[in-house]
């Protein structure tokens, strides 16, 4: 019978929510969806040392803004709680004694300094990679090489311990990656990793593969970076006799720097100027604030759009999807093997293409915001107007302001370089006579109307209207580029229009 699919996306609490672990809760989610299964959110806070408050608020608050919440989490649980590990300390150990008393596991008495000392005698003795494995356990102070009476001892005086996973000498374990196919390794690359530690809690290795056996999670998609843990994973399932119920492994392929050669980091975004996090991030520690896509003005369905696309496509030529879309295209097979350039033009691309597909009336909010800050008011609709026109020339929300700004606030000045070139005798005379044309008006003015009048002027003036018109649209927006000219001119007004164009006459002066 078919397992209804549940999959998890298992953060710990360490601070901001990086971009690769957004990614990482979109393709779970994606997955779950396709195949009309569950989400659900674990709070892997088993190391207590690095928890940073405020951080699993944050994994909520971010996972919200993106419209991909959970379906079981800590603030929504379902029938497989508690999902925080810590909360759910007192029963690993016991799964811990079963690999023990099935020789799958033992106890280890070591000090750091006897830990160090061994690493050091492996690398004086050049070995690559120190490790505590099948062959240095039988020279260290462990539960295999001590008396079993004196292991008692040690334990019942209170001894601090821990309980490693006795990996075996030579076997091949397997693994079939639903990303990469095939990967095989050698149980001898593998070393005794510690599954309790001396504190009482439980490492990543057997907690989460005691939870998602519990959680009847199906499938584990993760990030590149757990792959080498992987055939331990395997194994553990192995020993704990749930090679049945083990669920499927997909491996996601690294997020690489802009120019590819490596893993993204903080120091590349901040170098290279762009966000790594959903959502602005206050170190409690440190007080510093770190920029997120929301507050850089990223849409949330152009951000999850950006990030279905690193590292997986749908197989055809389409780049733009809803989030029902992406969920009914998805699948794990089109997620490719190699790392994925962060193209951060990329992001503003998507960006883009989201903000213009939006209604003018609710880009209207957005300039308003802008209004507001000027203590300006203006009438609905031609907010709604301005909105429109200018939307094609926008990026980020804020955008609509900035460069509609100018429809509002007559400019005060003239970029100086466009008047150096273009400001002449012939601008003048066809402004002035487009300002007389324009005062004769009683009829409402419209774009085509704006048009014909500016014509008139032109070739009353003797002057081709292409060799004046840089110079036209500085005397109306202060700049020499801009939307539509003839649309700006219908929604100022011929007012407003006349009254600009007598400042600019009285103001700009000729040179040359």
């Amino acid at each position: 019978m078919n397992r209804e699919v549940r999959v998890r996306f298992a953060p710990s609490p360490t601070g901001a929510l990086h971009i690769g672990g957004v990614r990482t809760a979109l393709y779970n989610y994606l997955f779950a969806k396709k195949n009309g299964g569950k989400f659900l959110l674990r709070i892997e806070d088993t190391d207590q040392t690095r928890f940073v408050p405020g951080a699993e608020e944050y994994i909520k608050d971010a996972l919200s803004w993106l419209n991909i919440s959970p379906d079981e989490s800590p603030w929504n649980p379902g029938d497989c709680g508690p999902y925080r590990q810590s909360e759910r300390k007192p029963m690993y150990m016991d799964y811990a004694l079963d690999l023990l008393e099935k020789g799958h596991a033992y106890y280890a008495f070591d000090t750091s300094e006897e830990l160090e000392a061994m690493r050091e005698r492996l690398t004086a003795a050049r070995v690559v990679s120190p490790q505590y494995n099948s062959i240095t356990r039988t020279q260290m102070k462990n539960s295999l090489t001590l008396p079993a009476d004196e292991v008692a001892a040690r334990l019942a005086s209170g001894e601090p311990y821990v309980i490693r996973v006795k990996i075996p000498r030579k076997e091949e374990v397997r693994l079939n990656d639903k990303v990469r196919g095939w990967v095989m390794v050698h149980s001898s690359t593998l070393d005794d990793k510690v599954l309790m530690k001396s504190d009482g809690m439980p490492t990543y290795h057997l907690a989460n593969i005691v939870d998602d056996h519990l959680m009847n999670i199906t499938h584990v998609i993760r990030g590149e970076e757990w792959l080498p843990s992987a055939p331990l994973h395997v194994l553990l399932y192995r020993y704990f006799g749930w090679e049945d119920t083990m669920p499927e492994f997909a491996h996601l392929p690294l997020l690489l720097k802009p120019d590819g050669n490596g893993k993204l980091s903080k120091r590349d975004a901040e170098k290279h100027g762009f966000p790594l996090f959903p959502l602005s991030w206050q170190d409690p520690a440190t007080g510093q604030v770190a920029d997120g896509f929301k507050e850089e003005g990223y849409l949330p369905d152009a951000f999850l759009n950006f990030l279905a696309f690193l590292g997986w496509n749908p197989g055809d030529q389409r780049e733009l999807f809803t989030l029902d879309e992406l969920v009914d295209a998805f699948s794990i097979e089109r997620i490719g093997k190699s790392g994925t350039k962060f193209d951060i033009n990329k992001a503003k691309w998507y960006n883009e293409q989201y903000l213009r597909k939006k209604p003018d009336a609710e880009l209207a909010s957005y300039l308003s915001e802008g209004l507001g800050s000027e203590g300006l008011q203006i009438p609905a609709e031609k907010v709604e107007k301005i909105a429109g026109l200018i939307k094609e020339r926008a990026t980020f929300p804020a955008d609509l302001w900035k460069e509609g700004r100018f429809m509002v606030i007559a400019p005060t000045s003239f970029d100086d370089e466009v008047a150096a070139k273009r400001w002449n005798e012939d601008a003048v005379n066809v402004l002035a006579g487009f300002k007389d044309l324009l005062n004769r008006r009683e009829a409402a003015l419209h774009a085509s109307d704006a048009k014909e009048l500016l014509n008139q002027a032109a070739d009353a003036a003797g002057v081709k209207l292409g060799k004046v018109m840089q110079a036209v649209r500085l005397a109306i927006t202060g700049s020499g580029a801009g939307p539509d000219l003839m649309e700006v001119f219908e929604i100022l007004g011929k007012q407003e229009l006349i009254k600009r164009i007598e400042f600019a006459l009285s103001t700009l002066e000729i040179k040359g």
